[in-house]
C-alpha cells in the first residue's frame, strides 16, 4: 500500500525522483537519507517533504535510500556526515529510540543525533484472521489468560517495534504468547491473513485493505485514543488493558553539528508543509494526523520512549543476533 501511496504522492506534488547524480550536477544539494529501501514508510514521508525542504531553504533537496542493517547503515551516514556533505535523516524512530538499546557496541548514539520534527505518529494494530475465533479484544485476552502459551503472534522481527508491542502486551496484560519472527511486516501480514499464526502488530495504513476486503479482522489499537479514520476500533487501553500503548514515529533528524537556527528553520520549514491543503489530503488518504512539535519536544518525547523501551529490552532479555 506504501508504494501505490508513494507513486500517488509523487505525481500529486510533481515530485522527481530523479537519481541522486543526476542533481549533483546542479551544485551541492541537500541530501535526505531514507535508512530503508525504496517504497517503504520512511521514503514516503523523505519525498513527501522534500519539495518544502527544498523551497524553505531555497536548495536542491533529493531523496536517497541507503539501506541496511535495520536502519544503521543509512543513520551512520547522516551521523558522521561533515560540511561540504548536507545530509538529513528521515526515518522511523527505532533508529533514536529502539536500536541504541538493542545492539552493542553500536557506532553512534543517540547524542549523535538532533529530533528536528515528528512527520507523524502511529499508533499498532492488533489484527487476526477474519475467520478468528476472537470478536473482540477480551474474548482474546480470556483465551491466552486461560492458555498461556498456546497463541501466537508475529512480529516484523526480533527487536522491531512489533515484537516490543507484542513483549509489552504480555507484560501489562500478564498473558504469554509464543513470538514467530518474520522477515519484515509483509509476510508476518500474510501468514495473520492465512491463519498461520493467531495474531499480528501493524501499522493500520499497512492493513487497511485487508480489513476492508475482509481479510483480517482488527481487535484494538495501541493509542491514546481511537483513530479519526477507525473509530470502530477501540484502544487497548480502553478494551482491558489500561494505559497501554505502543507508538512509533515518522521524523526528521540531523547531525547533532547542526547549528539551533538551521534546526529551527528546517522544524518550521516542515511545520508549514505540513500545514498545506494537500499536504492534509495526502495524510488523511494516509491516516495520519499532522503532528506539530517543536524539536525541544519531540526529542523530549523520544527521550522518554527510549527509555521506557529500554528497560522492556532488558526486562524481556531481548537480543538480536
Amino acid at each position: 500500500m506504501f508504494k501505490i501511496l508513494l507513486r500517488a504522492t509523487c505525481v500529486a506534488l510533481g515530485l522527481s525522483i530523479a537519481p541522486a547524480s543526476a542533481l549533483a550536477q546542479e551544485g551541492q544539494p541537500i541530501q535526505l537519507i531514507v535508512p530503508y529501501n525504496p517504497g517503504g514508510g520512511s521514503d514516503l514521508f523523505a519525498r513527501l517533504v522534500a519539495p518544502g525542504l527544498g523551497k524553505a531553504l531555497n536548495q536542491t533537496v533529493i531523496v536517497e535510500n541507503r539501506a541496511g542493517a535495520g536502519g544503521i547503515i543509512g543513520t551512520e551516514a547522516v551521523v558522521r556526515s561533515t560540511p561540504p556533505n548536507k545530509m538529513l535523516l528521515v526515518s522511523d524512530s527505532a533508529v533514536y529510540s529502539i536500536i541504541p538499546s538493542l545492539y552493542t557496541p553500536l557506532s553512534y548514539s543517540r547524542k549523535d543525533l538532533i529530533p528536528v520534527a515528528n512527520l507523524a505518529t502511529f499508533g499498532n494494530v492488533l489484527v487476526v484472521p477474519a475467520n478468528s475465533r476472537f470478536k473482540t479484544f477480551q474474548d482474546l485476552l480470556e483465551t491466552a489468560r486461560k492458555s498461556p502459551g498456546k497463541l501466537s503472534i508475529g512480529s516484523s522481527g526480533t527487536g522491531g517495534i512489533t515484537h516490543l508491542a507484542a513483549e509489552r502486551l504480555m507484560e501489562q496484560a500478564k498473558i504469554k504468547l509464543v513470538h514467530v519472527p518474520y522477515k519484515g511486516s509483509g509476510p508476518a501480514i500474510t501468514d495473520t491473513a492465512g491463519g498461520h499464526i493467531d495474531m499480528v502488530f501493524t501499522g493500520l495504513p499497512s492493513v487497511l485493505e485487508l480489513l476492508r476486503s475482509g481479510k483480517l479482522r482488527a481487535l484494538a489499537i495501541a493509542t491514546d485514543k481511537r483513530s479519526p479514520y477507525a473509530p470502530e476500533i477501540p484502544t487497548i487501553s480502553e478494551s482491558g488493558v489500561p494505559g497501554f500503548s505502543a507508538l512509533i514515529s515518522q521524523g526528521l533528524f540531523a547531525p547533532v553539528n547542526t547549528p539551533p537556527e538551521t534546526v529551527q528553520k528546517l522544524n518550521q520549514a516542515v511545520q508549514d508543509f505540513m500545514n498545506q491543503p494537500d499536504t492534509k489530503e495526502t495524510l488523511r488518504k494516509m491516516m495520519v494526523e499532522p503532528v506539530y512539535q517543536s524539536s525541544a519536544e519531540y526529542k523530549t518525547w523520544l527521550d522518554k520512549e527510549s527509555s521506557e523501551w529500554a528497560a522492556l529490552i532488558k526486562r524481556a532479555d531481548i537480543k538480536v543476533q
